[in-house]
């Protein structure tokens, strides 16, 4: 339980920003697509970045509390519940009382809205998956097809002379 807090805890301090520290595309130049007014299902992917989304926001909201009680559950074990009492209660208070139907809303919204940012950055991130293969073909000296190019009409398809 204690790992499980610590981990929850780094989640918090870093869902803030880590994606967008890795990738090149400036957010504010990618306009912010519209919300859909109708009910529009997603599909199970979609649903859990979603939901993985509202998670970061809650625990972004609570991060003092869910830190407070990763700081008293380091170093115990199954002790960490009867120790850290007070500071479970209020992390758990303090998520319950933000994991909200309406804050489940705003994520769904937030998510709708940077539909074009995500397309961004999976374009780009093919563009450089594309430039890695054609490097590496190019210093290895394979074909399309992943092997090496033969030189010469008197080599076999092993590379010996025949």
């Amino acid at each position: 339980m204690a790992a499980q807090a610590a981990t929850t805890a780094a989640t918090a301090r870093g869902s803030s920003g880590n994606s967008a520290a890795t990738t090149s595309i400036d957010p504010s130049t990618i306009p912010r697509d519209p919300v859909p007014t109708g009910p529009i299902p997603l599909k199970a992917s979609q649903e859990a970045q979603v939901k993985e989304l509202y998670h970061a926001r809650v625990r972004q909201k609570c991060a003092d509390e869910i830190r407070e009680f990763a700081t008293c559950a380091s170093n115990r074990t199954f002790t960490a519940t009867f120790a850290c009492r007070a500071q479970r209660l209020a992390m758990n208070s303090c998520m319950v009382g933000y994991a909200t139907q309406e804050e489940l809303d705003r994520a769904r919204e937030e998510w709708w809205a940077t539909r074009s940012l995500r397309k961004a950055e999976r374009d780009a991130k093919e563009r450089r998956r594309v430039e890695q293969e054609k490097f590496h073909r190019e210093w290895w000296g394979l074909d399309e097809n992943g092997l090496r190019k033969v030189e010469g009409k008197g080599k076999g398809p092993r590379g010996r002379e025949e």
